[in-house]
């Protein structure tokens, strides 16, 4: 398999993580966001987007989007699972990725942040205030639930990692680079503490890999 990523793309580093926790090598293809590289023609015949990742599969097939390729590769590789056995687990655990992956990630990307300060001109402390502001908001309400139930133990669902938690490292990730203070939100600085320790964490964080500035 290849993984068409970029080293700080917080889709890429969710698709590292799970195949690390799958146990998966996967060679690694550098797409330069910062560079553009994304817009060349090669990468559009991969992903019409110009996004990453990319997963390429033994087989030639092409894969976008992160959390349909979180969900292909526990299904073609089941253990151990990104999900629950049970109903009720899963649609919580996929409600806890796409609150991420869907409301909080797309309104701080560097495609909307690039917009923010090249089209409309928007100046660097508004940038970051809008940045923080949508962190704020989307870490707030997922503060709010996680802390809430006793389905949440070490991890965000239970004492194993989840689809949820594959999404909220990179996310937290990213709010640490845009120094967001996250003192208000102790459930997810103390899953994402413990899930740091984990190997399949630790070795898809930006700075570990091949193509990191």
């Amino acid at each position: 398999m290849r993984l068409y990523g970029y080293f700080r793309s917080s889709a890429a580093y969710r698709v590292r993580i799970a195949l690390n926790l799958k146990g998966l090598a996967c060679e690694q293809v550098p797409v330069n966001l910062i560079k553009g590289e994304q817009r060349d023609a090669a990468h559009l015949a991969r992903h019409p987007q110009g996004l990453v990742p990319v997963l390429e599969t033994d087989d030639g097939t092409r894969l976008t989007q992160s959390l349909a390729i979180c969900e292909y590769l526990d299904e073609r590789h089941p253990a151990p699972p990104l999900l629950p056995a049970d109903a009720e687990g899963r649609a919580r655990v996929r409600a806890l990725a796409q609150l991420i992956a869907c409301e909080i990630h797309p309104l701080d990307n560097l495609r909307v942040l690039g917009y923010l300060t090249g089209e409309l001109g928007i100046g660097e402390d508004a940038r970051l205030a809008w940045y923080r502001h949508w962190i704020a908001e989307g870490f707030a309400a997922l503060e709010t639930q996680l802390a809430g139930t006793p389905a949440t133990r070490a991890c965000c669902h239970g004492d194993t990692p989840s689809l949820a938690d594959v999404c909220l490292v990179p996310q937290v990730f990213n709010a640490r680079r845009f120094d967001c203070d996250l003192g208000a939100y102790p459930t997810l600085e103390r899953i994402v503490a413990h899930l740091e320790t984990l190997p399949a964490f630790a070795e898809a964080r930006p700075e570990r890999q091949p193509d990191a500035a």
